[in-house]
């Protein structure tokens, strides 16, 4: 096991003097430290606090989560991305409701046994909200600890993350275990950084990091390559007259699954190709406009996309008309209150004047 016994004072008296003031960090209880991790799991700090602040008031604690309508808590998502975390999260706040009363267990074994909680959640609330002594061992720790150490070993390989976990414990202080452990986080985050340089100077481990002494900071953390994304591409349709659209909710299970989306073509096809599909669903195209390109990636596949605007001369059909694909007509400005659409689609919702997520917060 690795010996981190020099990382720990340096560490809390940086920290001290540099933590960042995020809102999670002002009340750390059991509930808004749950929320902000699963939040920041592959996403920016900065993309994240005005969707924590919104799911706060809109969702104060594990009971308004638990009972919460699915579409309503995947539009408070809309736009973070990896939508399962989202429901995973009501599936642990129904059983936190029916095993501990709506009070997050405050053992690691416990925590570890909800859906979603993986050994890093788990070890950042008991840590941050109950001052337990847990490892949280996140991308940053892996690379700040692979580096102070110079360690080459392969940091996605699940046996050296536990490594790390082991030699965290070992040395994490019992009087300020939450402390530590966001220390080095936000060393991670701030000074030992992914890309780029990161900022020597300003460590407080500069002094005995191996990565600089050694000069293969660069190199530090070793990660296997991964395999190639799939790349997958569709043509996105905006069926629409001038108050409605047409959109439908994806399957339950699968990629961005419980969402809405619009109608899409395998492939990226012509503008008669795109006519054609419209005429199946008993429509008929008045003006076809041909959209930007555009990209999604996912964890692992890209979609690459074209669009057709395709205005209609009536979009009001008969409830289950059986041409519609499952597709529903809505008023165009009802989705963006209610109807939770993906960011992969974010190129094209701008056509019709539909903002996701974030941006429907920001001043023009």
């Amino acid at each position: 096991m690795f010996e981190l016994a020099p990382i720990v004072t340096p560490l809390l008296e940086w920290f001290d003097g540099h933590a960042r003031v995020l809102p999670w960090r002002e009340e750390p209880t059991p509930y808004r430290v749950w929320i902000s991790e699963i939040m920041l799991q592959q996403t920016r700090v900065e993309a994240v606090k005005p969707y924590f602040e919104r799911f706060m008031l809109a969702l104060p604690n594990v009971e308004a989560l638990a009972n919460v309508e699915e579409d309503r808590l995947l539009k408070l998502w809309e736009g973070l991305g990896y939508y399962n975390r989202a429901r995973n999260l009501q599936k642990a706040a129904r059983l936190v409701v029916e095993l501990y009363g709506g009070e997050l267990p405050n053992e690691v074994s416990l925590l570890l046994q909800l859906p979603g909680i993986g050994s890093y959640t788990a070890g950042a609330i008991a840590s941050i909200a109950y001052q337990k002594p847990f490892p949280a061992v996140d991308g940053n720790v892996l690379r700040v600890i692979a580096r102070v150490i110079a360690d080459r070993q392969d940091v996605l390989n699940q046996s050296v993350k536990k490594q790390y976990e082991e030699a965290v414990l070992a040395v994490i202080p019992k009087d300020r275990p939450g402390a530590f452990n966001q220390a080095l986080m936000e060393l991670g985050a701030m000074v030992c950084v992914p890309n780029g340089m990161p900022r020597c100077e300003e460590c407080p481990w500069k002094s005995f990091c191996k990565a600089r002494e050694l000069d293969c900071i660069a190199e530090l953390p070793h990660k296997a390559k991964k395999k190639p994304r799939m790349i997958e591409e569709k043509t996105i349709l905006l069926i629409q007259d001038e108050k409605k659209v047409a959109i439908r909710k994806r399957p339950k299970k699968g990629l961005l699954a419980g969402l809405y989306e619009f109608p899409a073509l395998e492939g990226i096809q012509t503008r008669e190709a795109a006519i054609q599909y419209v005429e199946e669903l008993g429509f008929k195209a008045i003006h076809v406009k041909e959209l930007e390109r555009s990209k999604h990636i996912f964890s692992h596949k890209e979609w690459h996309m074209i669009g057709y605007a395709i205005r209609v001369d009536e979009l009001s059909r008969p409830d289950g008309d059986a041409n519609l694909q499952g597709f529903e007509l809505i008023e165009t400005s009802k989705t963006e209150e209610s109807y939770p659409i993906p960011a992969a689609f974010m190129a094209y919702t701008r056509y019709l004047n539909i903002k996701l997520g974030n941006s429907k917060f920001q001043k023009e």
